[in-house]
């Protein structure tokens, strides 16, 4: 999903707490603020289309092809990534103290 190039609409956390199924159904992202000061982005989701999911499940095949990976391997990488990701924090799994 592309982010627009222009500033999003602005709503007041009340307006979007009371108006959130509209906005879920919206097409724009809006800015939610309190007290006048920006605190998010709201970026409704599409749900996919079947073509859309058969098209996600056609590339995730042609990727297995390339790049074989074993589960073993995906674990690992994933934990590498979490690692790099929060240098000072301890891995997934370690018990703390």
């Amino acid at each position: 999903m592309k982010l627009p190039a222009t500033p999003t609409p602005s709503v007041g956390i009340r307006e979007f707490r009371s108006a959130l199924a509209e906005y879920i159904d919206a097409d724009t992202p809006v800015t939610v603020t309190r007290h006048g000061q920006a605190v998010g982005l709201f970026v409704p989701l599409r749900r996919p289309t079947p073509q859309a999911l058969q098209r996600l499940l056609d590339a995730t095949a042609q990727v297995q092809d390339v790049m074989p990976l074993s589960d073993q391997e995906i674990e690992d990488m994933a934990a590498d990534f979490e690692a790099l990701r929060r240098p000072g924090l301890p891995k997934r799994g370690t018990k703390l103290g």
